[in-house]
């Protein structure tokens, strides 16, 4: 699949972003939404271990203006009353992923830049010195804040991958834009540490790249497989648990090509709901896992209970 965004588009998507900065007060000093007490969570999967690493949550008013583009008002508040959430504000979860393959610490995204991966990664008593790998599913702001600390690597000893189209896309980025901005301040630096990856690529025996491009544009999934069984990090394809699920087609403010997102939404939820394949979404409630089942024209998010229990 092949993605041109103009300029403006480019820059109507990263505008309408949630800003590191904005959501940190939330998270670094306890005002506003209150995280739980668990930063970490672990699941077992064949031979890995699997920790989503919660790195900030806070809540956001005006919920239909980002996620119920094309619904009408009614719609959006039936949907959202069918599932016992308010329609007019959304809670925002911020939550990389670390794979342990027993070879490699692999971790997915690195947050918003303040300090909450950190604190995660300690109750899963982790050092960032300990990563060997950071995985960039894409380049938006509350995925690749925490790259650096202070002006330095974060996680200094790791390698890095990310998808080719998706790099090559935010490099071109005249200077201005903000998301431009910050790639050449956080991952730039990291280009001769990184590698480049298409869809299918192999980031490490059992962890392989799937395509879902949309809302970037060169957005990536991931498959997860060991012993026999498989996960998938679906990272921003779906940016609510209940909205995004219900009707894939209804536009999200963040998504830069909303024809794209929609179509890879669809296509990976299908695919999900067919296999029973568990799934770890970026921004899901945290502990961010769960499964998906069909229901009417959509889909429904099951969140883990006690399955995969490390």
């Amino acid at each position: 699949m092949t993605i041109t965004l103009s300029r403006r588009a480019a820059l109507t998507g990263a505008a309408a972003l949630p800003l590191a900065a904005s959501a940190a007060p939330a998270l670094a000093d306890g005002h506003g939404a209150k995280a739980p007490a668990s930063h970490s969570r672990s699941f077992k999967l064949g031979e890995f271990t699997v920790t989503t690493l919660l790195d900030g949550s806070l809540p956001r008013d005006g919920a239909k203006a980002i996620f119920g583009g094309g619904a009408t008002d009614e719609e959006f508040a039936q949907v959202s009353a069918q599932n016992f959430i308010p329609a007019d504000m959304a809670q925002f979860f911020f939550t990389p992923t670390l794979v342990d393959t027993g070879k490699e610490k692999v971790l997915f995204d690195t947050g918003l830049g303040q300090g909450g991966i950190q604190k995660a990664l300690a109750e899963a008593g982790v050092t960032p010195d300990q990563i060997d790998v950071v995985v960039l599913t894409h380049m938006h702001p509350d995925h690749i804040g925490g790259m650096t600390t202070d002006g330095a690597a974060t996680f200094a000893n790791a390698r890095y991958v990310t998808g080719r189209t998706e790099y090559d896309f935010w490099a071109k980025m005249d200077a201005g834009n903000r998301v431009g901005d910050l790639v050449a301040q956080k991952v730039t630096p990291m280009a001769e540490k990184m590698s480049f990856i298409e869809d299918g690529g192999e980031v490490a025996s059992g962890i392989s790249a799937m395509a879902a491009f949309g809302h970037t544009p060169g957005h990536m999934t991931y498959m997860l497989d060991s012993g026999g069984q498989q996960l998938v990090l679906t990272a921003d394809l779906a940016n609510h648990y209940v909205w995004s699920f219900a009707h894939p087609e209804w536009e999200v403010r963040f998504d830069m090509d909303k024809e794209a997102a929609t179509a890879s939404r669809r296509k990976v939820l299908d695919m999900l709901a067919s296999t029973r394949v568990p799934m770890i979404g970026y921004h899901m409630p945290f502990p961010a896992a769960g499964f998906v089942e069909t229901r009417d024209q959509g889909f429904r998010f099951v969140p883990v209970s006690y399955q995969m229990m490390g």
